[in-house]
């Protein structure tokens, strides 16, 4: 439209064709209202554009990262992302809880690197989570099922990304991609017990913060092989009115303009410290730390997840002794 208005003025107007200096001012204002007209009209469209793009993305995020229900076999959930991307919507860590005839199994993982490249890793690794939670028996079961995952999605994408293979399979597919994944189980009595491939620890929220002792991690997802044997660590009991905070290393390693590291045992020692805890207040508090901290500039993805034992009691453990017992002893 904006090309024809300037067409028909040079070809059709009297004064276009007039050399003074009013006409050539008027031929000038006409093709600079011309040109705003088509840089406005251009701007919309890309706008357009970036608005339909989001709405995509932000499906995609509600198809992969699923809102996790606030309640889940008498656990609190709450969960929050952040994305190191401005304005994207999915990023590169993932995160889910289901609940099975074997407890309350959660996933919390880190794709290597973020944005839209993430999203096969995130899809094959939640993909055989979903399923792989309700049909093993044993937590590492369903590792071995997501490692498998992993492999398979490598070589995908390698036949996909490097034509010259014909078809077969490389020797090495993408070496440098990995995940990093922590597995969880909080069974009826508490009991927690989990499988950690290179992720953070998460932490036990009480009457004070401190942090799961489960050893040394496995290595990531798609780095190296797992070993053969994959005993389970156990972790303790999740107490009733105790929670845990999962979270991914963008978390600790964010960093703000002095090079300082993200202080999240004080950030959680703050949130511990208002009680009640709610897993949604916990989420809010840290998010609104770490932004604050780092100025709004994330050089990593983030995510967080929260569980609290909101059961009343944690049944009798064999090896504790009752209070009958103890009350007739002390009789």
């Amino acid at each position: 439209m904006w090309g024809g208005v300037a067409i028909t003025y040079k070809l059709a107007c009297p004064l276009a064709q007039q050399n003074s200096l009013g006409a050539r001012i008027a031929t000038s204002a006409v093709f600079f209202a011309v040109g705003t007209g088509l840089i406005l009209g251009v701007r919309r469209a890309l706008l357009q554009e970036l608005a339909q793009i989001r709405e995509v993305a932000g499906a995609a995020q509600r198809v992969l990262l699923r809102p996790l229900p606030p309640r889940l076999d008498g656990l609190a959930i709450a969960a929050g992302q952040l994305s190191a991307h401005r304005g994207a919507a999915v990023g590169g860590d993932l995160y889910e809880a289901v609940a099975t005839d074997h407890g309350v199994r959660v996933v919390m993982g880190d794709v290597r690197g973020h944005g839209l490249a993430a999203i096969g890793t995130v899809a094959a690794v939640l993909g055989s989570f979903r399923e792989a939670a309700h049909d093993e028996v044993e937590l590492c079961g369903v590792l071995r099922r997501l490692e498998r995952a992993m492999q398979r999605h490598l070589r995908e994408r390698s036949r996909s990304e490097h034509p010259a293979s014909c078809g077969t399979d490389p020797d090495s597919p993408l070496a440098e991609e990995f995940v990093t994944v922590l597995l969880l189980e909080i069974r009826p009595d508490g009991e927690m017990r989990a499988l950690n491939c290179g992720h953070p620890w998460p932490y036990r929220l009480g009457r004070r913060v401190s942090r799961l002792a489960g050893g040394d991690p496995l290595p990531p997802l798609g780095a190296f092989p797992l070993p053969a044997e994959l005993p389970s660590r156990n972790c303790g009991r999740l107490r009733p009115g105790e929670s845990l905070f999962l979270h991914t290393d963008g978390v600790e390693d964010a960093r703000n303009g002095e090079g300082q590291f993200f202080p999240l045992h004080k950030a959680l020692a703050e949130a511990v410290r208002r009680a009640p805890v709610a897993p949604e207040s916990v989420i809010g508090m840290v998010h609104a730390e770490l932004l604050r901290h780092t100025g709004g500039r994330l050089s990593d993805d983030v995510a967080l997840l929260v569980l609290r034992n909101d059961r009343r009691r944690v049944p009798q453990q064999p090896s504790e002794p009752s209070v009958v017992r103890r009350a007739r002893t002390a009789t």
